[in-house]
């Protein structure tokens, strides 16, 4: 990670780390070094979600791209896929995110994405950081009468859904479903796409205000869906992050179906399709343990990046020609169609699975059983971030855990990349034994720099 950019872009509290200032200044350095790239006056799209903090970090970025004579195309409030999936499909030289996918309102973020509709390149994101952080009076507009111009792109939403609809193939007509659009992004396109294939859709959460994204809804808690689901009698639920980036299945009994078991699904589904690329299902270190013994038992390889961050999992991808990866949150990429993780087009994917395969949601999350896992929050001090390996006494704690779980399961630290915020993972056999060293641990923690 740079010192402006981590994995998922520049994320952290709103107008304080991710200031206007520093967004005026990213602006004109994205289209400062973008213009004397292709030598031409660039073309910037701009998305957003629904926080309230959007409107006002848009406005700084417009003020800097347009000040260094780039334009915009404004594509309001739109998930974060179909920010990467525009930027192809309006020719824009790049596209740019505000969000902060599954963070509550007080926190936004700012990512960039190419004209291919994936990150930036490494060099163009390394000279942006260079000019906001250590020259950013290089940043002069050079002719005061060439400023760039502004336009807003009405049918940024229907292209996108129309893009969603063209890759479901099978007919979903007979479905009921409830989804959750946790007041974020996806409120009004999920509306759109999943009555466009004709399911018959409830929609909850979809009011959002500014301030209650990602607020005891969405996949961050799914006890309203599966109420919902339950009582309108519904064949399943879906539940989307503030960005739509992210996708939970809650099954027809109010059952929540979590990354691991999609990505399952998904990946037997494709296989037998002749769709799996390699037959290679590419995954993170969080994956739980027992989804590598099914994909042995149904000869899937399992490609596993060496850290827990969506970067990672594309880069793996685009390296190796897969076509299908994700992560346990719900996070899922199709390499063969889209630039972006998408919780729309997995969700559709999961019901067209249950629309051709004649079962219920709940005998696909059947597909195989998970080891039993416990992940504990442990919010920590600033000043400690990125340092927890630093504390003995966390460490021994850690090892002496690991060693006592030995070949039955694993021990595993995650630090949050936009949080100071530390997740102890335990998983193993024996549900009481991961309760007790994950509780054990985060209380080490909690004492030595909490």
């Amino acid at each position: 990670m740079g010192r402006l950019f981590g994995a998922d872009g520049i994320r952290g509290i709103a107008l304080s780390e991710v200031s206007c200032e520093k967004a005026l200044l990213i602006g004109k350095a994205t289209a400062y070094v973008l213009s004397k790239k292709h030598s031409r006056r660039a073309k910037i799209l701009i998305g957003k979600d629904t926080r309230i903090s959007c409107n006002v970090l848009e406005s700084a970025l417009i003020a800097g791209i347009c000040s260094m004579g780039a334009d915009v195309h404004t594509l309001g409030v739109i998930p974060t896929p179909a920010v990467a999936y525009l930027a192809v499909k309006y020719g824009a030289d790049a596209s740019i995110m505000l969000s902060a996918a599954q963070n509550t309102f007080e926190f936004n973020g700012i990512r960039l994405f190419s004209a291919s509709g994936y990150s930036l390149p490494e060099d163009v994101e390394a000279e942006i950081e260079r000019l906001v952080l250590d020259c950013p009076e290089a940043l002069v507009p050079e002719n005061h009468q060439e400023l760039g111009s502004v336009s807003n792109e009405k049918n940024a939403e229907w292209d996108y859904v129309r893009y969603l609809l063209r890759s479901i193939e099978h007919d979903l007509g007979r479905m009921k479903i409830v989804v959750d659009c946790a007041n974020g992004a996806a409120y009004s396109s999920a509306d759109k796409f999943f009555k466009g294939l004709g399911v018959n859709v409830t929609l909850i959460n979809n009011t959002p205000d500014g301030v209650n994204i990602n607020d005891s809804c969405g996949t961050a808690d799914t006890s309203a869906l599966s109420k919902a689901v339950v009582d309108l009698r519904a064949h399943a639920g879906i539940a989307f992050d503030g960005d739509g980036s992210r996708c939970i299945i809650v099954d027809e009994k109010g059952e929540p179906i979590d990354g691991d078991r999609i990505l399952a699904n998904l990946a037997l589904y494709m296989k037998n399709e002749s769709k799996l690329a390699s037959n290679t299902c590419v995954v993170t270190p969080m994956t739980n343990l027992g989804f590598f013994k099914w994909a042995k038992e149904h000869s899937i390889v399992v490609s596993q990046t060496s850290a827990s961050d969506a970067g990672c999992i594309l880069e793996r991808m685009l390296s190796d020609g897969y076509s299908l990866g994700g992560d346990n949150s719900g996070r899922v990429i199709f390499g063969n169609i889209s630039t972006a993780f998408d919780g729309e087009l997995c969700a559709a994917r999961m019901l067209e699975i249950m629309a051709k395969s004649g079962k219920k949601m709940s005998e696909l999350s059947q597909v195989f059983t998970p080891y039993p896992q416990i992940i504990v929050e442990v919010r920590i001090r600033p000043i400690f971030k990125g340092r927890w390996q630093e504390i003995a006494e966390i460490t021994e704690m850690v090892d002496f855990c690991s060693e006592k779980l030995s070949n039955d399961g694993r021990i595993m630290i995650k630090e949050s990349g936009t949080e100071p915020i530390i997740r102890v993972m335990a998983e193993g056999r024996d549900r009481d034994a991961i309760f007790q060293y994950a509780h054990g641990i985060a209380q080490v923690v909690r004492d030595h720099i909490g």
